[in-house]
């Protein structure tokens, strides 16, 4: 196994970071209750980013807010000593249209919150520094891509955050994913008394759903195209001379994503042509595949399972998603742990899922990902093989993110 194998120190660092966060539970239980009650969207968390920033001031970090030119995001710093590394744990608050925290973002924010309020209060260390960097809009706005265009993971040695699941497990890819509206353009008419006199916007667009049917017996495994139509139209007696289609376009690897998003756009403009219409293209961030790092991974699975948590191996096909997070690890050695806080077979972004968010199950997930937050990062910052193993394993950096 590709790990550097906890020793006593850690495991007596993990038990009085597991007390602390048992003293502070009180408080971490209602805070992530109260982020779930009051669910914002991408890039509209002020409330959730201000929660945070007051929490971690009070407990004595000094705290940029906002940071990388993004308005929700921070960046809350605590320095045990001179020298040493740079340690982030990252926090996401962004929730999901109509759904709320049905991704369980409110716990993500709160183990990242209870994690550090642990470390400030109870590491001894000699140097290094911990870093909480808050994360707006991973739902789609890529906010990890833009601070990390904004140079705010610069000099980061390590970078740790954890995501409620179905199945507790500790090494887990991601498919890299590209966004794109598709905007047609076509001719108004009266859909009853002049209809030859318009071209039909909608119809380019559902053609196009069509034609990228027809491209899924010939992609490869894995690969992903899903959209919706966000606009097809004001009225049925209305020739609709404009249209539009929002899609994700994922694979395993960014390269395949690029050569993928090509197809998809020779139907989409093919689609249109058939109509008469026009099509345009607006791309958004690309989430890069994720890069776990396995002795960071394999650490933090030893303190899940000296805690009484199995972990299990990932499925070995499908369940899994895109998420910015996958920009960080291309840069920085990373990991992105799931606990389990629903049975297998319960999905993400549903409403059982927003539910279990806020439930018992979802508060023990909390508990356990926030004790091995703490413990796994202090490791790092007190062990200097565990960061060489780490650094190591990541070798150099292979990508910065960017536009799709």
């Amino acid at each position: 196994m590709n790990a550097v194998q906890p020793d006593r120190a850690s495991d007596t660092r993990r038990a009085r970071f597991a007390a602390a966060i048992d003293a502070d539970w009180p408080y971490l239980e209602a805070f992530t209750l109260d982020l779930h009650a009051h669910p914002e969207l991408m890039f509209e968390e002020h409330r959730s980013a201000g929660r945070l920033v007051d929490s971690l001031r009070e407990a004595g970090f000094e705290v940029e807010a906002p940071a990388g030119g993004l308005d929700t995001a921070f960046v809350a710093r605590h320095r045990f000593g001179p020298g040493g590394p740079r340690i982030a744990l990252m926090a996401e608050y962004d929730a999901l249209p109509e759904m709320g925290h049905a991704c369980g973002h409110n716990l993500i924010a709160t183990a990242a919150l209870g994690a550090a309020r642990a470390l400030r209060g109870a590491l001894e260390a000699s140097g290094g520094e911990l870093l909480v960097i808050g994360c707006p809009a991973e739902e789609g706005g890529g906010g990890k891509v833009l601070l990390l265009r904004a140079g705010v993971f610069e000099g980061v040695d390590a970078a740790l955050m954890f995501h409620p699941g179905s199945r507790t497990m500790t090494i887990r890819g991601a498919l890299a994913a590209a966004r794109v509206t598709m905007r047609f353009h076509g001719k108004a008419a009266h859909a009853a008394g002049s209809p030859e006199l318009g071209i039909n916007a909608l119809d380019a667009c559902i053609l196009t759903f069509n034609a990228i049917n027809s491209l899924r017996q010939h992609v490869l495994d894995e690969t992903r195209i899903h959209g919706i139509i966000s606009h097809g139209g004001s009225a049925p007696n209305i020739v609709p001379d404009y249209a539009e289609a929002k899609f994700l376009i994922r694979h395993r690897r960014t390269e395949e994503v690029a050569a993928l998003k090509e197809r998809v756009f020779a139907a989409a403009r093919g689609a249109a042509a058939a109509v008469g219409a026009r099509v345009e293209f607006q791309e958004g961030l690309l989430y890069a595949e994720r890069k776990v790092n396995v002795p960071m991974a394999n650490r933090f699975a030893a303190h899940l399972e000296a805690l009484g948590e199995p972990v299990l191996p990932a499925p070995a096909v499908g369940r899994v998603g895109s998420s910015d997070f996958g920009n960080v690890s291309q840069v920085v050695p990373a990991i992105h742990p799931y606990v389990a806080i629903v049975p297998e077979g319960v999905s993400a972004h549903t409403p059982e899922f927003a539910a279990a968010a806020a439930s018992p199950e979802g508060l023990r997930g909390l508990r356990l990902a926030a004790t091995c937050l703490a413990a796994t990062a202090a490791d790092l910052l007190t062990e200097p093989e565990l960061l060489a193993a780490a650094r190591a394993d990541f070798g150099a950096p292979t990508s910065e993110g960017g536009t799709a």
